[in-house]
């Protein structure tokens, strides 16, 4: 079946800054280009232990003695690895809870279109709709607390809570913990148990080649006549890894100690540094035990988004049709982003002002002049009063004297002015 030329995958017309893979069964953040340095920083020392294992096994087969980087331990690393890289991807590679944006400002009823134009928590909802305004927050309950929750003017809708707007992703998060430049993806709802899981593992596996290496340095002292020195300077690469693991270690241990934290109080990083919920009370936490339970033994949220599905070009990237007056602008206005270059559709422009040449409006705009420089342009001569002036002057001058010509040539000026000012 061949595909309807105007209708194209949503992942192809989304409006994020997300990068999509395997047609679109494969979402990463902007930067996902970090990845591959993760990935690097993760495989690096771990092929260098194995490396060693492979080296002992073979000298061992020689020398009928048994090593501590056997077999066992190749396994055990080459496990540990592909579990370490797959929590990895499955972090950075899938839909982290966005919310999809909405064609259109949430719609108020009755009572809340009427608002006081110069209360200062409602402002307009973009240039198309002067007249609409919305509060630019809103209470909600939960679990008994009040929680405001916010309008996003990119997603035009009010954030649900814990929801919030990446400015790297340009995408509104549920559970927004952070964006992660070390997996290039948002960490929310529906990736952050990976995301433990992943930095978890990484420690585990610091500790794990740490000490390996170390009772590989140890064990192999024999052959270097006791001592110890004399081992290490044998055992190189076993010191390289010891240097490597101790340093990054206090990294990816007290990323996860902090997490651990986070988890058992139930609250995420963006929450912990803005509110603070260890000097409040927290609506979200129902004990250590229960939070924990949350992450790990709850159903996966199904994501919002159908990444894959057909939409027509009149829907763009919002799920929904739009083209209506009070559709966002084609050009995507983005006020957290801040993007330049936009453009209003066509059902946002009155027809009187479509198809005006604003060339000589452009013109003067570079000059430097606007329109409340402008002066009134001046009013027509009277012919009649420049005639008699003109008389007045010949009967008190007398005599021979002729009348002043200036008189004649100022009309005229002034005549040529007005008629170029009224053709403007």
């Amino acid at each position: 079946m061949e595909e309807e030329p105007n209708r194209r995958r949503l992942y192809q017309v989304w409006r994020g800054s997300n990068k999509f893979l395997c047609g679109g069964r494969l979402i990463f953040g902007p930067d996902a280009g970090s990845l591959f340095l993760s990935t690097a920083l993760i495989a690096g020392p771990l092929v260098g232990l194995c490396c060693q294992c492979i080296t002992k096994m073979n000298s061992s087969a020689s020398d009928q003695k048994n090593h501590v980087l056997g077999l066992p331990v190749l396994i055990a690393t080459a496990v540990l690895s592909l579990a370490d890289l797959a929590f990895l991807l499955l972090t950075s590679s899938r839909d982290p809870g966005i919310v999809p944006r909405n064609a259109r400002p949430p719609e108020c009823g009755v009572e809340e279109q009427v608002v006081d134009m110069t209360t200062p928590s409602t402002e307009w909802v973009n240039a198309a709709s002067p007249h609409l305004r919305v509060p630019r927050t809103k209470d909600v309950v939960v679990n008994g607390c009040t929680v405001k929750v916010k309008y996003c003017d990119t997603c035009l809708l009010y954030r649900p809570p814990r929801t919030s707007h990446c400015s790297i992703c340009n995408n509104c998060v549920q559970k927004f913990d952070h964006h992660c430049p070390w997996v290039g993806q948002c960490i929310g709802l529906r990736n952050y148990r990976f995301f433990f899981l992943f930095i978890s593992t990484s420690t585990f596996l610091c500790f794990y080649v740490f000490a390996l290496s170390w009772l590989n340095i140890t064990t192999e002292r024999e052959e270097y006549g006791g001592s110890l020195l004399k081992s290490m300077r044998g055992e190189v690469l076993s010191v390289v890894l010891i240097v490597y693991t101790f340093v990054s270690v206090w990294f990816v241990g007290g990323l996860t100690v902090f997490h651990t934290y986070l988890m058992s109080t139930n609250q995420t990083t963006y929450e912990n540094f803005r509110y603070r919920y260890d000097k409040k009370e927290n609506p979200y936490n129902r004990g250590a035990l229960a939070n924990v339970a949350e992450v790990f033994f709850t159903r996966m949220t199904p994501s919002l988004n159908r990444f894959r599905s057909w939409v027509s070009d009149d829907e763009d990237a919002y799920g929904g049709a739009g083209g209506g007056p009070l559709s966002p602008m084609s050009g995507g206005l983005d006020l957290e982003m801040g993007r330049k270059g936009v453009h209003y559709s066509a059902g946002g422009v009155p027809a009187i002002l479509q198809g005006m040449d604003y060339s000589e409006m452009e013109k003067m705009e570079g000059a430097g002049v606007h329109v409340k420089d402008r002066q009134a342009p001046p009013e027509a001569p009277d012919l009649f009063m420049i005639s008699a002036a003109r008389q007045h002057d010949v009967g008190c001058g007398g005599g021979d004297r002729s009348p002043p010509i200036v008189h004649d040539q100022d009309a005229e000026r002034t005549l040529v002015s007005w008629n170029e000012n009224s053709e403007r």
